[in-house]
Parts: structure tokens; C-alpha cells; sequence
């Protein structure tokens, strides 16, 4: 079992930034962030491959850049024009390479304030 250590979340203004991290202890696969909103479902962030490929939900495209360092294991989340709606609870995700399962890290609270 890979163990995942997220940090870098907080409180910031709309139109602010944050940056978002999360150590491996293992290898991944993919790796990326999830969301979850008040009162809604989990959904896909962001997520990059082993070779830097990545894919993001259409909201957050053009505002969220998702980059990976494969020799520390650690993902990150650049979080730029920050909107109310982008508050939620962040979980960072890892498919763990040789097994190809998935591990979600702990919560890590983002709100941005209107």
C-alpha cells in the first residue's frame, strides 16, 4: 500500500492561488487530484501520466496546471484564478505501479472566499 502525504491547502480569495502537494511513498502510474464539494460527488481534478501526459476537467482547464516529480513521488496541483466553486475537499491520487489500483491520500480542505 502506497501512503500519500498532501500539503498546501487553505483559504485564499477568489482570483488567488494555491498550490497543492502530495508525497508517495511508492511508485505510481498516474497520479492527479480529485475534489469533492459540499454536498456533492468525488470527481476528477487533474491527471498525469509517468510521462507527463495529463487530462482535467473541463472546469478547471486553463486554470489548474497538474505537474509530477517522478524521482521524489510527488504530484503537484498549480491552482490559479480560484473561483467560490472550486471549494471542496482535495485528495490526491496515486494508481500504484505494479499493481494498478488506486490510493487516495488524506483530506486536504481548499476554500476560496468570494
Amino acid at each position: 500500500q502506497v501512503q500519500l502525504v498532501e500539503s498546501g491547502g487553505g483559504l485564499v480569495q477568489a482570483g488567488g492561488s494555491l498550490t497543492l502537494s502530495c508525497a508517495a511513498s511508492g511508485s505510481c502510474n498516474s497520479m492527479g487530484w480529485d475534489r469533492q464539494a459540499p454536498g456533492k460527488q468525488r470527481d476528477l481534478v487533474a491527471r498525469i501520466t509517468r510521462g507527463g501526459n495529463t487530462n482535467y476537467a473541463d472546469s478547471v482547464k486553463g486554470r489548474f496546471t497538474v505537474s509530477r516529480d517522478n524521482a521524489k513521488n510527488t504530484v503537484y496541483l498549480q491552482m490559479n484564478s480560484l473561483k467560490p466553486e472550486d471549494t471542496g475537499v482535495y485528495y490526491c491520487y496515486c494508481n500504484i505501479f505494479g499493481l494498478g489500483f488506486g490510493s487516495w491520500g488524506q483530506e486536504t480542505q481548499v476554500t476560496v472566499s468570494s
